[in-house]
């Protein structure tokens, strides 16, 4: 692919020349008021300007824990160190021990802080302590489910431990086959779980632990109905664990429904991380914001973009665009089945893509390592949405940077 290389205050220059805005004039859109969003929140432009805090001001976390101390099985701690955990992140060393002393739990973490982490290792443990424990977890994209799925194999790799991803969009006959071998976790989403729980291939009594990862996103979703089923069905005595980054009054009658005295560990400090650069980007007159694009793209910095859109059909086009502009680029949307949606999302965690164009199904969970940019080229429905979106960069601690467009 043909890029230019631009010197870096070039690019600083046109960064700051694109953000700036003129304090009187018709064209000032900070002026005009708030922009709306496609779900119809309006959401004052001046949220999406952060400056990161530099590394040297940030306090440095020092947990309680290690995870040499974490009573759970030696050979979990063992799998734990291969991987390179050295120290618990926050909300691994505030959520672990009340796991393995059975509460219930709320999470609420930024985005990228090691919340799979934080469920996965407890629950594999008392799976190992007793292998008729059986575990179910909920997540709100099939995405993100196969992605907890990956890593529950990851941690439990040689134990003979195993666990059945299913997801809406992918072959039900596969899944049900695969449930008629011995499992110790269904990794799902909620409307292909309770499909085949009505089926009578997963009996919910069996099952006396559940995760709700992300689950702000479930409810927003329209899936309250289909979890509500499936913790009906599940034995009053449970453990529940709920993770969310955010929590609204909705969830919170959620969690007064099927949480027994909830342990609640909150480690957000801010509602977007210190260490993501955020700045729009003023579309001036006589440019669109595919000009504008352009000539960040072609910025050497811009190595692994990720570039959200409001709707299927605008990011399928804007995918093509890009793609006969001469760069790598993939897309993700509702209406790419499994296969392609996986396959986009491995070229762009591998690399071998410098672009991937996404509706906000790739807002939520997803862990890429070192995406440099996000890109708001339509403005989020919601400030959570945006909040989310622009969690996929500055991961693990790691400087990363948030534009979004404003015309």
């Amino acid at each position: 692919m043909h890029r230019r290389s631009f010197k870096n205050d070039r690019s600083r220059k046109f960064l700051f020349k694109s953000s700036r805005f003129k304090r009187r004039g018709r064209s000032n859109s900070f002026n005009r008021g708030q922009k709306k969003g496609s779900g119809g929140e309006r959401i004052n432009p001046v949220k999406f300007i952060n400056k990161a805090v530099m590394a040297e001001k940030v306090d440095i976390f020092k947990p309680e824990h290690k995870f040499q101390d974490f009573k759970i099985d030696q050979s979990l701690k063992q799998i734990v160190a291969a991987r390179g955990y050295k120290v618990p992140t926050p909300i691994q060393d505030k959520v672990i021990p009340y796991a393995i002393n059975g509460s219930d739990i709320v999470g609420v973490a930024n985005t990228g802080t090691g919340k799979t982490a934080a469920f996965l290792l407890p629950l594999i443990n008392k799976i190992i302590i007793n292998p008729k424990e059986q575990v179910l977890i909920i997540a709100p994209t099939r995405e993100l489910a196969l992605q907890i799925d990956q890593e529950f194999k990851s941690f439990t790799k040689g134990m003979r431990l195993f666990s059945v991803c299913c997801v809406g969009g992918m072959s039900i006959g596969r899944q049900i086959s695969n449930l008629r071998y011995k499992y110790n976790a269904i990794i799902g989403t909620p409307g292909r779980l309770k499909d085949l729980a009505e089926k009578k291939m997963i009996n919910l009594s069996r099952f006396n632990n559940i995760v709700l990862d992300e689950a702000d996103r479930m409810l927003d979703m329209g899936f309250i109905n289909d979890t509500r089923f499936i913790m009906n069905g599940m034995p009053k005595d449970r453990q529940v664990f709920f993770f969310s980054a955010t929590l609204s009054h909705d969830i919170e009658r959620f969690i007064k429904e099927f949480l027994r005295v909830p342990i609640r560990v909150s480690v957000k400090t801010r509602d977007t991380a210190e260490n993501v650069e955020q700045n729009i980007i003023r579309i001036e007159r006589g440019k669109t914001k595919l000009d504008v694009l352009n000539e960040l793209l072609n910025q050497i910095e811009f190595n692994k973009v990720l570039i959200f859109g409001r709707t299927k059909h605008g990011v399928e086009r804007l995918s093509k665009t890009l793609f006969n502009n001469g760069f790598k680029v993939e897309s993700i949307h509702g209406n790419k089945n499994n296969s392609q949606r996986q396959r986009a999302l491995g070229l762009f965690k591998n690399n071998n893509i410098q672009v991937l164009v996404a509706t906000d199904v790739a807002a939520r969970g997803l862990d890429i390592a070192d995406i440099s940019h996000v890109i708001n080229y339509d403005i989020p429905a919601t400030y959570t949405d945006y909040i989310h979106r622009i969690g996929r960069t500055g991961r693990w601690n790691k400087r990363g940077m948030a534009l979004t467009f404003i015309e």
